[in-house]
């Protein structure tokens, strides 16, 4: 009788789960079978929605419910706090599964060519991020004693970046947030957030409801200059062609027309600025300049020679992430992707890696909403099967699945599963209750092991 057909997935944020969603729903999977194995480096699984997502944005959480569904399934089995390649790789998975999928996602800030950004007050945003969603792998405090502060990039996690710094503690305090990012935020002293795209108002990268959410603020008072609602024959293309740059578009423009308000925390967007320089003295930032751009008829712009310096002593650059390269695959350095055709890891000869693919951001680099990578994965599943379906996948040494438990533990990686999600989850729900909250995220590693039962 032949015996399931054996992938591992490595990355259990929503690429790979989505992947492994595709391959449940294949005819494969009525028969022979299909088996799933998920290895985490995180005690917990989830990725970018636990650690990557804005504490305050509980209904892209509530994304989780749908993924809760797929990991319940019995053909999934979930690895937990087990890093590769430091715990396992890649020739050691190939010994026990007929195909991996790689789904790692993107952690680390993308590089900016500009002076400054190693003066002290100069920040990257996926740091910043990690400290408010409590990544056990971050320093516990945070820096935030500056009253004027600049965040760089006009894409959501832009967004999120300013909103976090604008808002109070007490407005975070019903979310999620551990007591120490509660802690930081309170003793933040910031009250002007000024927002910098170097481009205009119909090529911002907002999404129009995350946009909006941050004139919901009791405490936030948003305000554009109306100089900066500029558009030409390219922005007004981009319009027509592009629903939700329109809606952005509209946003802004009556935001820019409107009397300013009292709230106590002004943030600023700022369109047509581009950064040139994080100006600092003594080794601390001290300012921003920024020179004025123009665009130039297809919607891109020129520079004025025009500089303005601002006055902000803290700058967030929030201009993309990054991933890490995987050891032994092949790596394109400019987009800090693994080369692929369909899914399919591609060497520098040409020649498909055998058994082995990619799926989300690792692929196609870090854009995109979270269920973008549903395609992604459609595709990368769909060309997995392909290949064995025509018996092009390899034949694992050591197909058991009780195999790669002993490995693990010969190894001595303490790891967490599927029900020990379930045990930390209710934990977090216990250390909430108290106080009213939904959950209180535990941050350290080892807090979270304990409480998975690993």
């Amino acid at each position: 009788m032949p015996r399931p057909l054996r992938v591992a997935i490595v990355g259990a944020g929503p690429a790979g789960i989505y992947a492994a969603d595709a391959l449940l729903k294949s005819a494969v999977a009525a028969e022979p079978g299909v088996s799933i194995d998920l290895f985490e480096r995180m005690p917990a699984p989830f990725g970018l929605i636990r650690y990557g997502v804005a504490p305050d944005h509980p209904r892209i959480k509530g994304i989780v419910t749908a993924l809760h569904q797929v990991l319940d399934k019995p053909q999934i089995r979930l690895f937990g706090n087990v890093d590769y390649p430091r715990d396992i790789d890649l020739d050691e998975l190939r010994s026990f599964y007929d195909a991996v999928v790689f789904s790692t996602g993107a952690t680390a800030d993308r590089a900016m060519g500009i002076p400054g950004l190693e003066l002290d007050g100069s920040y990257g945003a996926a740091d910043f991020v990690s400290w408010y969603d409590g990544h056990p792998d971050v320093p516990r405090t945070w820096p935030l004693d500056a009253e004027k502060v600049a965040v760089l990039g006009v894409g959501n996690v832009a967004l999120d970046v300013a909103r976090i710094l604008a808002k109070t503690a007490e407005e975070l305090l019903p979310t999620e947030i551990p007591p120490n990012v509660h802690a930081g935020l309170a003793a933040n002293k910031a009250r002007e957030i000024h927002v910098f795209g170097r481009r205009g108002p119909a090529q911002a990268k907002f999404s129009p409801m995350e946009l909006r959410e941050l004139d919901h603020s009791p405490t936030i008072e948003v305000i554009v200059n109306p100089e900066d609602i500029d558009y030409d024959d390219g922005s007004i293309a981009t319009r027509r062609a592009n629903k939700q740059a329109d809606m952005v578009a509209k946003t802004l423009e009556n935001w820019a027309i409107r009397d300013v308000g009292t709230r106590p925390h002004k943030l600023f967007l700022h369109f047509f600025e581009s950064p040139t320089e994080i100006l600092g003295e003594d080794g601390k930032v001290v300012g921003l300049r920024t020179e004025r751009t123009e665009l130039d008829g297809t919607g891109n712009v020129k520079g004025t020679g025009a500089f303005t310096d601002w006055d902000v002593t803290s700058v967030y650059r929030a201009v993309g992430y990054l991933s890490d390269e995987l050891p032994k695959l092949p790596w394109d350095v400019a987009s800090g992707t693994v080369p692929d055709e369909g899914g399919r890891v591609i060497q520098e000869t040409g020649e498909h890696l055998r058994s082995t693919y990619v799926t989300g951001w690792i692929r196609r680099g870090p854009i995109g909403l979270i269920g973008h990578t549903k395609g992604d994965a459609n595709e990368t599943v769909a060309n997995l099967l392909d290949d064995h379906a025509h018996g092009r996948l390899h034949t694992p040494a050591a197909p058991a699945p009780e195999a790669v438990d002993a490995f693990l533990g010969e190894r001595g990686v303490r790891y967490t599963t599927w029900d020990g999600w379930h045990r930390l989850d209710a934990a977090e729900k216990a250390l909430g209750e108290p106080h009213g909250r939904e959950r209180v995220k535990i941050v350290e590693r080892d807090g979270m092991l304990d409480a998975s039962g690993a």
